[in-house]
């Protein structure tokens, strides 16, 4: 399997919810849990929680139910209540895989004072960048799950 990395287009998404930005950016991080769904995990047991560390540097991952935690990603810039930059070091199998460099940034932007426009990208070079593009990008990809943030947010 060769492992030189293809760069593709971006995923981007843009959505809005109607609450403030400060909100907008604490339910997408410190609430992650709430509304990543459990379905999605990468880990050889069933997932009991998903986890973004608060802080440049920290560590994106799930938690198992039976105790093991598998890391995702690190998170690349912490700039609340503006911008959220993640590793994401999975491939299109979803499984870990260190030779992946992706980066999701996420920007969460005051169109008023109950409303925010939050701009979703994720930037993609990989040896499977395009089944990973495609994977990321499909119906149960990042549109589903943020509309799922959307409701949480919201709710």
């Amino acid at each position: 399997m060769s492992t030189a990395r293809i760069r593709v287009a971006p995923v981007k998404k843009t959505l809005h919810v109607d609450v403030p930005q400060a909100n907008a950016f604490d339910v997408f991080t410190l609430r992650f849990d709430a509304w990543w769904p459990k379905s999605h995990h990468i880990g050889k047991a069933p997932m009991r929680q998903s986890v973004i560390e608060p802080r440049a540097g920290g560590r994106w991952f799930e938690k198992g139910e039976d105790g093991s935690e598998c890391e995702w990603g690190r998170v690349l810039a912490w700039e609340p209540p503006g911008r959220l930059v993640l590793s994401w070091q999975i491939n299109s199998r979803f499984t870990r895989d260190e030779t992946v460099n992706s980066e999701i940034e996420v920007r969460f932007i005051a169109e008023s004072p109950q409303r925010t426009r939050v701009e979703f990208e994720q930037r993609i070079e990989a040896y499977d960048a395009e089944p990973l593009r495609a994977a990321v990008d499909s119906p149960g990809g990042w549109g589903t799950l943020l509309e799922s943030y959307r409701q949480a947010a919201e709710g």
